[in-house]
């Protein structure tokens, strides 16, 4: 190398481009996290779709600017126009304090329908308009409330069919559909998360807070408080969330 190549070295190449779902969870964070250790600039997209849950997306925005995302994106979809879930229609109660053996027995009412298929299909629509092949979600089929489009088998068919429907899928520049958690108990997302120095006091999971003036608190009692209180308990981590007392 020339004294003048040292003096003027070349600028690093571009990081690749990847599309992030981000909630505002405790999954999707990880998620983000994980795709900026892997070098990727991580445009992150979160979705205001008539959620009873909608202080999630302040934790998403939090979460993506203390997790450097190269952007973030909130898009207005509002699911909750045909109802179908607790989690989008204030007439069906969060489903709260269940024992163990009831979950994952059938589809919960907080399955929100075809909602993945929908954000997936969302964040493709971007990843093709920013010239990203990658997106990355944050979905599990270990420690999950029984959600379908949660599984592998979902994953892989979407993939399929983003390849298929896209201009660069079609011209052999396709997509690659990333779920690094898919096969993680969540006290093992926990410790990732930690070592990856990911914030969860700025995430939020519940699916039914309780709201007392600008704050929010965890309902400490849906499926999703559940599963988040056990992880930071298996993994040893304290749990920073603030449960309503």
């Amino acid at each position: 190398m020339s004294p003048s190549d040292r003096a003027n070295p070349s600028p690093p190449p571009p990081a690749r481009a990847a599309v992030v779902l981000l909630s505002g969870g405790l999954d999707s964070a990880t998620t983000l996290a994980i795709a900026r250790s892997q070098g990727y600039a991580s445009h992150a997209i979160a979705f205001d779709y008539g959620q009873r849950h909608r202080h999630e997306l302040e934790a998403a925005r939090r979460v993506a600017d203390h997790l450097d995302a190269a952007s973030f994106r909130v898009f207005p979809l509002n699911i909750g126009i045909f109802g179908g879930s607790a989690l989008t229609d204030p007439a069906i109660e969060v489903p709260k304090d269940r024992d163990e053996g009831s979950k994952g027995a059938d589809i919960p009412v907080t399955y929100v329908p075809a909602r993945n298929l929908v954000f997936l299909s969302i964040a493709l629509g971007l990843a093709e308009v920013i010239g990203a092949h990658d997106l990355f979600i944050g979905v599990n089929e270990i420690d999950y409330s029984g959600y379908p489009d949660c599984r592998p088998e979902f994953i892989a068919s979407f993939q399929q069919t983003a390849n298929l429907a896209t201009r660069a899928g079609v011209e052999q520049n396709g997509f690659t559909i990333h779920t690094p958690l898919i096969g993680m108990s969540k006290d093992e997302i926990v410790a990732e998360g930690t070592r990856l120095g990911v914030d969860y006091g700025l995430t939020h999971s519940c699916y039914d807070p309780v709201v007392r003036g600008a704050e929010a608190f965890a309902c400490g009692r849906c499926d999703s408080c559940h599963l988040r209180r056990a992880g930071f308990r298996k993994a040893g981590v304290p749990d920073p969330t603030r449960y309503a007392p």
